[in-house]
């Protein structure tokens, strides 16, 4: 159908939802001649648009914003598509990373382990920690997370910022991921006030001021660090936020649907290994 392919068939899905059987009655008496049905709706609209044009214009007029959240939703259903057929090819290769001596959020042997690479003052990053921060609430004991950092700048606010997550970490895990979630929180005076902002948001989570001065510079600090340098490369990562759901990646940060979709697949793919 030569209109149907140049209209593109989610633009058609708008027309005849919002304005076919209001082009129809148009027709008067010709319309009424012919009993319209849902099976002779569309080959009766592509007649109707060969012959009159400039009513699907003024469908298309009158009804543009509803149209546009269509095709809106025909390509995010296309982007789903894609990424599903890319996670089922992905999840086929074991992506080992080093997780130890990084606090974990949730149960240890959840199902599905999200592994994030990330940067305390990337927007996209804050974005897609409330994602994975609804995903927690959403899926309880089946979900955990560790948090690698990856960040863009090695003496600024994002570095130190990920020297003092790790530091934290070391007196509690519970105090490390408030912390986090008050850097994302605030990102805008971490990037602003730096140092200053993360020392205050320490104290003010009763954290060992004397002990975290020491632990932000230590050797293991630093080794952690590195050891998260080195697993991006191997990854290939190029940019954050990076994150492996189990076997799959997500890059950047997805919407909600999106996200949940990858760690539904995973889940899938564990339960299936766990009842053979």
């Amino acid at each position: 159908m030569t209109v149907f392919k140049k209209a593109g068939a989610v633009a058609l899905l708008g027309l005849m939802t919002f304005g076919g059987w209001a082009l129809l009655a148009q027709q008067g008496a010709r319309a009424a001649s012919v009993q319209v049905t849902e099976e002779n709706l569309p080959q009766m609209l592509e007649k109707l648009f060969q012959e009159r044009p400039d009513l699907v214009m003024d469908v298309l007029r009158k009804h543009s914003e509803a149209v546009l959240d269509i095709a809106q939703q025909g390509s995010n259903l296309r982007r789903q598509r894609s990424l599903e057929a890319q996670w089922n090819q992905e999840m086929k290769t074991p992506k080992p990373v080093k997780v130890e001596g990084r606090p974990v959020l949730g149960a240890k042997n959840a199902k599905v382990r999200i592994v994030a690479f990330s940067d305390f003052t990337c927007h996209f990053c804050q974005q897609a920690a409330g994602t994975v921060s609804g995903i927690m609430k959403e899926y309880g004991k089946d979900v955990s997370l560790v948090f690698k950092n990856l960040p863009l700048d090695e003496k600024g606010p994002a570095s130190i910022a990920s020297r003092y997550f790790l530091a934290v970490a070391q007196q509690s895990e519970e105090k490390a991921w408030k912390f986090h979630d008050a850097l994302f929180a605030d990102r805008n005076r971490l990037v602003t006030e730096g140092e200053t902002f993360l020392k205050k948001t320490a104290q003010d989570l009763g954290v060992d001021m004397k002990r975290l001065a020491k632990d932000v510079h230590s050797k293991k600090i630093s080794d952690i660090m590195d050891e998260d340098q080195q697993d991006a490369q191997k990854l290939g990562v190029e940019g954050t936020p990076y994150f492996l759901v189990n076997d799959l990646v997500v890059r950047g940060a997805l919407p909600p649907d999106l996200f949940k979709r990858a760690v539904d697949m995973a889940k899938n793919q564990a339960d299936n290994k766990s009842a053979k």
